[in-house]
């Protein structure tokens, strides 16, 4: 072979003496050989690559003037190549050759060529780029440069040298090589240039990434712009970029979509297969089982026949398991994304090659320092081969991490999609097994677990590759003695094992305490309101501390197992070198151990350490995986909903046509509708009635195609539109409601909002129809929801309307408006087709048809005559209906009135009671809609509009209030930097002492580390003392011993130190967590008005949670790698004290980079976070919108929007991913450059050097690298997590409402006789509020029953407020038996009076804690009472009596139940002054007499206050009050003022109460 070479090129192709100098150099023969092929064999096995664009069919961009440029330099470079072949063409066989003399080598000949060839190439691959819509350059291109410049570099200085020693023998050639080589150089520096054609320009302005040139993208350079602008002012949505098409959810959902359709058939097809194989089976056992077993004794068959139920059991659990096809999903990710997945393996593999490069340079580096005379030139060689590797494994290791988030980011979107969209086409039977909750759980959680698995996937194989490759190392420097050490790590892996499940027990435990306390202060938080009424706050107080002292302890337990990990983990490295180097010297007096061997297997024992931390994660994780892959396979191959049950057919005359049908909701279960036959004209109104449960819902279900049909078919002429029964409102504008995708046509638009009596509602709307409305519709009523739904139908101008009961939401004056205006004979509807479910008879005679349904089948259809006439089902509807309207029909006259009115809105109030509840006139929701009646009312009757400016006005303020609140609190919180002092209130609540003492433990040990390592590098230098000597035996041992007690020093070290930091976290907790309860507790009222309880809660849960678990571990690892950095610049500095000099400029540096990536990163986590929770409340909406999406058709809207939301989500992912990857990769250059400094320096220095230092000096640069880059994660990460201290001490701080107990304590006794004078008192909410109550004055003696009546808004509920102090007097005093209530403590007053408040409020725990919280009453006591309220029976009937589990807000029991346990509340207490906040609407009327009842007898003795809602129970008091705007307006007995014109009697008259009637009204109550 070289002597074929030697010909070829006639010079001697290999000398070693070449290098045996000073100053080497390379024999010309490998310079034109070796040095050419290589870059141009590069270029040929790149260039087909390059050739594919040719057969693309897409467009060529225009050619740029650089593109010409490169063009012609190539031209040029191909000019000097034909010019150098025809040089030796020329010399051979010229006019001036000489025939005899020796030919040129035949490398003359073939270079030219394959230099014209390789140009001409060049050429084509510049022109093929232009084929390539997007590409700014080429990286391919930009490497063959590089590596021929670098190649050409050799011959460059060989014939410089030449040149300078004698005269150059060949001018021609000497200039064609040196014109060529600037050539390329040119040809290098524009290869790195972009060229971005007007298409990318564009792209670019709004996605920077697009116009990057390939050294950009593998340093992240194009990244710079956001990193700037993220660090002069906080990011925010706005200026996130553009994703790439290929990362946008549309284009990601329709591959994964494609290649899902064909697996999920693939895997249908073998279930298929399989479930026929077991059939056949079952069928032959069957035959079998016969002759079996039938000689057996009784007894074993006993025995068997349990074995086999259990066999059963299990069988049937794993059949339903197996029930859906499996196994699709990961075929399915990996066809999908195999390009991406091919490349991050690819890079993977060759970043785990070049990660054992570095221990063999060093390995060479030690050799080179013992060996004093070797060259310099070798030393400089390694140092920056070094520095070399370690750059080159760098922005490999970038580019497979870049890969690997952004292929998780992938599956994160496809699956979400996936899910999005099964959701909108999923049957009835596959919706039932997973609730709205598990289905945002998989779209949440269970694709969250997919995108973590996927950035690891690649270590199942990577692990095993790099343990195997480390050991074959190992093997190579120390034999079989690895053996001991691997040992020591193999034993490590059951034990941490064991240490994962007993800590994983621990942290279910932890989740029970957690989900119990949670359950706790959430009770506390709705009931609040309570609390402070029947001054129970300690009581709670001390409930939830309990609770949280058994999760503390708990906590502290895992904190303490926690540190026998971390002990053993820094433990495991010096106990594996240990064992590894004790064995090895001790196994034959030969082996010495010497700085080569022991440094390198120290840094291949570094390696090592990943793999085998990460492989027990990766099975946990795998496993974790597995259950998600299930859960979303079971779903997403679940049915979908037939939509072949309803057709369309135009050539059928009726509008609505069911012939004989038969339907479920599911498949097997009873059919809700038999033989329904319906044959609807168009433009006709059919009524659809009958009893709760007949199957009217269900009809109007089947007609949307939403049932399953067994038999019959459906026809409907034209579009549908669809009203629930339970209003569906999103989370959008009011008008977006309405308009529900539309296009906007103003006239038809008005004109829809005026017929749905929607016109008022908007006045009182901060921004009228531009308000947003909250989720599910929070700040609507639900009579405005229904009558925005029906307005959405009406805008849509359907042909055929289905209305699901849409008038029983709405008070009866505004159901006939609606009626009128809308669905009847002459509304806007007229001429459509409607199908109305109702159950108001008084609709009915209006109606073209009604359609009389019994348990789901059509009794009679006719009109409203001919039905009452014929006697049958219908006339027995109108008889039960007609008995509830004639009770009612007291109620009917007063719809007029605001009382009644206001028990219409309290059903529907309930739903605000997170805030606040209804009655409360700062909650908003109800003022809106109290103000809306009013409007209503007075737009009827010119009234006074005074009110209603003033509730209008109050009720718009509240809204903005409420929004500038929200908005403060964000800002306030969520941009900047952490102020110092957070981080000291945090030091201080763990204590100074415990942190001292941890900080001195892990300083110590750090100590430890650098002693052991120094300890050895000095062992090593024996080899040197006694070389060709044998080996003191006392001398080994004594280095043996030292080195293992260091090593073990560090780990009691470490652990002492984690236990510590452990405790003192948990009194940090502790310390926090006290402060937030209990200051919450004694926050006034107002602030819960104002703050939705999820915000309180959030505090509770999230933030707690970090505090507890996230903040520990982040600050622990914090100092430990601020630590590790200080000890490795310190060791460099030992072994290199010049290296002194680099550290301060590059400390600078890296201070700069870390706070450029924090202030970005922090931003782009938190935009990720506000841009999460959007998906997930789009798919809530959604999922409970389902029936009114499908109705309208509009699934393919919402799928749009949902990608829209994804993507909106994914430009903050994405970014942060790169984030990530640009801070890396700048550090990792940091960590690089201290390598090469180490290295240069340990050359430059060498021979004041010993080897080991240089060893230690170096093996403790190559881990830097980690060390820094965890570094900054870590303090971007306790920078994040720190504002949850933040959080939670913003809450321990709000000013607190007047003490509990002051020094003035009332009489025991205290109210005896029950006095209460109000004087001059006047009262407003927040001070920048109007007054509630104008200067109130009166006198109400002992005994008095006193009723309190007024339009809502008046002040009602205002006076108990005050009486309570839950608001502070502006003005004036109240008295009660004399004594001034300001002077009193909160709990000395509240505790003395009674309430049974409007809504009764119950706390999940036993029922006796409901009644006595405190434990003061006798058992004795408490069943007296409940014989009083009616429940004695009920409660002795339960299993366990008092100790009766209450769930959460007392759903297991009635409302009427409920409030008879607020009224024994009442009676328990015993106090002389009652106050009533008539709750019975509410009530049957059944419980409404008892509570009446008893409470006439049993507070005969004392002073009662009723706030009336219905005239009629307060007509016996013995005087009534009447409020007006915050005035007593009258104030005298029910009698007196009946008799007189005036407020009173107004309100009388409108509730149907006449003077004549009082009496028997009296005698009647």
């Amino acid at each position: 072979m070289t002597a074929a070479l030697e010909k070829y090129c006639g010079s001697v192709f290999w000398n070693s003496s070449f290098l045996q100098r000073e100053d080497p150099d390379l024999p010309v023969c490998v310079e034109r050989t070796v040095l050419v092929w290589l870059p141009l064999g590069f270029l040929w096995i790149c260039s087909p690559f390059h050739f594919r664009s040719f057969c693309q069919k897409s467009g060529k961009t225009p050619a740029s003037a650089l593109y010409y440029c490169k063009q012609v330099v190539a031209g040029l470079l191909l000019l000097t190549a034909v010019a150098e072949l025809a040089v030796t063409l020329g010399e051979d066989f010229g006019p001036s050759s000489d025939e005899d003399a020796q030919k040129n080598p035949a490398v003359l000949y073939t270079n030219p060529v394959l230099f014209a060839v390789s140009w001409i190439v060049v050429m084509l691959c510049q022109e093929s780029m232009r084929h390539r819509l997007m590409c700014v350059d080429s990286g391919s291109l930009f490497m063959f440069w590089l590596l021929q410049v670098v190649c050409a570099v050799f011959q460059f200085q060989t014939l410089l040298r030449e040149a300078l020693i004698q005269e150059i023998s060949d001018v021609p050639r000497f200039c064609l090589f040196y014109i060529s080589y600037g050539l390329q150089i040119i040809a290098l520096v524009l290869s790195a240039i972009a060229d971005v054609s007007p298409e990318a320009k564009k792209v670019a302005e709004t996605n920077p990434e697009a116009k990057a040139t390939f050294l950009s993208r593998i340093t992240f350079n194009w990244f710079n712009s956001m990193v700037w602008k993220g660090f002069k002012r906080p990011l925010v949505q706005e200026d996130m970029w553009d994703l790439n098409k290929n990362d946008s959810t549309h284009f990601i959902c329709q591959t994964f979509e494609d290649v899902m359709a064909k697996e999920l058939k693939k895997a249908r097809n073998s279930l298929q297969k399989k479930k026929n194989k077991k059939r056949k089976t079952v069928d032959a056992e069957g035959q079998n089982g016969l002759a079996k077993g039938v000689s057996q004794d009784v007894l074993v068959m006993e025995t068997e026949t349990e074995k086999e139920s259990k066999k059963k059991k299990k069988k049937t659990q794993k059949d339903s398991d197996s029930d859906y096809p499996q196994s699709w999903l990961v075929t399915t990710i990996v066809k999908t994304f195999k390009g991406v997945l091919l490349e991050s393996a690819f890079f993977k593999l060759i970043q785990d090659l070049l990660s054992f490069a570095s221990p063999q340079l060093l390995k060479l580096m030690i050799a080179f320092t013992q060996d004093k005379d070797s060259y310099a030139w070798t030393g400089y060689l390694y140092a920056v081969l070094l520095v070399l590797v370690a750059f080159l494994q760098s922005v490999v290791l970038q580019q497979y991490f870049q890969r690997c988030f952004i292929l998780g980011m992938k599956v994160r979107t496809a699956i979400m999609a996936a899910v999005y969209k099964k959701a909108l086409v999923v049957s009835n039977d596959s919706r039932k097994e997973s609730t709205a909750g598990e289905i945002v759980n998989l779209m949440s959680a269970d694709a969250q677990r997919f995108n973590d698995v996927t950035n690891f996937i690649h270590l199942l194989w990577s692990c095993p590759l790099q343990i195997a490759l480390s050991i074959a190392f190992l093997w190579i420097e120390l034999g079989p003695s690895v053996l001991s050490g691997l040992l020591v790590m193999v034993l490590m892996v059951p034990i941490n094992g064991w240490l994962a499940t007993k800590s994983r027990q621990f942290q279910m435990q932890n989740m029970k305490f957690k989900d119990s306390r949670m359950k706790i202060v959430n009770d506390l938080l709705n009931g609040i309101k309570i609390l402070k009424y029947y001054a129970w706050e300690t009581s709670f107080e001390a409930q939830v501390q309990e609770i949280r002292e058994k999760e503390l302890k708990v906590m502290r337990k895992f904190a303490y197992l926690s540190s026998v990990s971390t002990f053993i983990f820094s433990c495991a490295p010096a106990l594996v070198s240990l064992a590894t180097f004790a064995v090895f010297v001790s196994v034959s007096p030969d082996n010495i151990l010497d700085a080569e061997k022991a440094f390198t297997s120290i840094s291949l024992f570094n390696i090592l350490r990943f793999p085998l931390a990460m492989l027990p994660q990766l099975i946990s994780i795998m496993v974790q995986t597995s259950v998600s892959k299930k859960r979303l396979e079971k779903f997403l191959s679940g049915d979908d909903l037939d939509t072949t049950t309803v057709t369309h057919d135009s050539s059928i005359s009726a509008a609505v046509t069911m012939t004989n049908g038969t339907y479920t909701w599911e498949r097997d279960t009873e059919p809700v509708l038999r033989q329904v036959s319906l044959d609807i004209k168009p433009g006709r109104l059919v009524a659809v009635v009958g009893a709760v449960g007949s199957g009217k819902t269900s009809l109007i279900s089947a007609l949307l195609g939403e049932l399953h049909s067994i038999k019959g078919n459906i026809n409907i002429n034209g579009s549908v539109a669809y009203v629930p029964q339970q209003a569906w409102i999103q989370n959008a504008t009011l008008k977006d409601n309405i308009l529900f995708g539309s296009s906007v046509d103003e006239e038809r638009y008005q004109s829809v909002v005026k017929a749905c009596a929607l016109g008022p509602d908007l006045d009182l709307l901060p921004g009228r129809d531009q308000t947003e409305i909250g989720e599910k519709g929070i700040n609507l009523s639900g009579g405005q929801k229904q009558r925005v739904s029906l307005a959405r139908a009406v805008y849509s101008s359907a042909d055929v309307y289905l209305l699901d009961d849409p008038l029983s939401a709405v008070d009866s004056h505004v159901g006939k408006h609606l009626f009128e205006k809308v669905i009847g004979p002459n509304g806007l509807l007229r001429d459509k087709t409607r199908i109305l479910v109702t159950h108001g008879i008084s609709f009915l005679p209006y109606v073209d048809e009604i359609v009389v349904l019994v348990h789901g089948v059509v009794s009679e259809i006719g009109s409203y005559e001919s039905l009452r006439a014929s006697k049958g089902a219908f006339s027995e509807f109108l008889e039960t209906y007609g008995k509830d309207e004639s009770n009612k029909d007291n109620d009917k006259k007063a719809a007029q009135t605001p009382e009644y009115e206001e028990i219409e809105t309290l059903p529907e109030g309930l739903e605000t009671q997170a805030d606040g509840s209804p009655e409360d006139v700062v909650s908003s929701t109800l003022k809106r809609e109290n103000s809306l009646r009013h409007s209503q009312r007075h737009s009827k009757r010119n009234g006074s509009v005074k009110v209603r400016k003033n509730s209008s006005i109050r009720a718009q303020k509240d809204p903005e209030d409420k929004k500038g609140q929200r908005l403060i609190e964000k800002e306030t919180m969520e941009t900047g930097r952490v102020k110092f002092s957070v981080y000291l209130q945090y030091l201080r609540a763990m204590g100074w002492w415990y942190v001292g003492f941890s900080f001195v433990f892990y300083f110590i040990q750090n100590v430890a580390v650098i002693g052991q390592n120094l300890w050895l590098s000095d062992w090593t230098d024996d080899s040197i003392e006694y070389f060709n000597k044998t080996y003191p035996n006392h001398i080994r041992d004594t280095r043996i011993g030292v080195f293992g007690a260091l090593g073990l020093a560090q780990g009691f070290l470490v652990f002492f130190g984690t236990i510590l930091l452990a405790d003192g976290s948990i009194s940090a907790s502790r310390t926090l967590h006290t402060n937030l309860l209990s200051n919450i507790l004694k926050v006034p009222m107002m602030f819960f008005d104002t703050t939705p309880s999820g915000r309180i809660v959030n505090r509770f849960a999230k933030d707690i949670f970090t505090v507890d678990e996230m903040i520990p571990m982040s600050f622990r690892s914090w100092i430990l790698c601020l630590l590790g950095v200080l000890g490795t610049l310190f060791v460099i500095c030992l072994a290199t004290p010049i290296f002194t000099a680099v550290v301060v400029p590059m400390a600078v540096v890296y201070y700069f980079v870390q706070r450029f990536y924090v202030a970005t990163s922090r931003q782009l986590r938190r935009l990720d976070s506000v841009s999460r929770s959007p998906i997930y409340s789009h798919f809530g909406e959604t999922v409970s919108g389902l029936s009114v999406i499908r109705a309208y058709g509009h699934q393919e809207r919402f799928l749009k929007h949902n990608e829209h939301t994804i993507d909106q989500n994914l430009k903050s992912v994405y970014p942060w991913v790169v984030s990530n990857r640009w801070l890396a990769m700048r550090l990792e250059s940091l960590g690089n450059l201290v390598v090469f400094f180490a290295a240069l320096f340990a050359v430059i220095s060498r021979d004041s050097l010993n080897s080991g230092l240089v060893g230690l000096s170096i093996s403790y640069a190559l881990n830097v690298t980690q060390t820094l880059n965890w570094l900054v994660r870590m303090t971007s990460e306790l920078e994040t997590n720190i504002v949850a201290v933040e959080r939670v001490s913003e809450y321990a701080e709000i000013q607190n409402e007047a003490p509990w107990v002051t020094s003035v304590h009332p009489p025991d006794d205290w109210p005896t006789a029950g006095n209460i004078r109000f004087e001059d008192y006047k009262v407003r909410y927040r001070p920048e509020l109007e007054l509630v109550l104008h200067g109130v004055t009166c006198d109400i003696q002992s005994t008095e029953k006193i009723g309190i009546v007024g339009r809502t808004g008046a002040g009602k509920s205002s006076l108990t407020n005050c009486l309570f102090r839950i608001v502070e007097a502006a003005d004036g005093r109240i008295l009660i038996d004399n004594i001034d209530i300001a002077t009193l403590g909160l709990h000395d007053l509240r505790s003395r009076l009674t309430i049974i408040p409007q809504d009764p409020v119950l706390f999940s725990g036993t029922l006796r804690m409901n009644l006595d919280p405190f434990q003061t009453f006798s058992d004795a006591e408490i069943w007296n009472v409940l014989e009083l309220a009616h429940l004695k029976e009920y409660v002795r009937g339960l299993p366990t009596g008092l100790e009766h589990e209450v769930s959460e807000g007392g759903e297991n029991l009635s409302l009427g139940q409920r409030q008879l346990l607020c009224l024994a509340r009442a009676l328990l207490r015993k106090s002389r002054i009652l106050i009533l906040d008539e709750a019975t609407a509410a009530v049957d009327l059944e419980t409404d007499d008892l509570i009446q009842s008893t409470i006439r007898r049993e507070f005969s003795h004392c002073t009662v206050l009723t706030i009336a809602h219905r005239l009629n129970t307060i007509l016996d008091s013995s005087r009534v009050m009447v409020l007006d705007s915050g005035k007593i307006v009258e104030f005298d007995s029910p009698n007196e003022l009946l008799s007189k014109p005036g407020h009173f009697s107004s309100m009388a008259e409108d509730a149907g109460i006449r003077r004549e009637e009082d009496q028997s009204q009296s005698s009647a109550f």
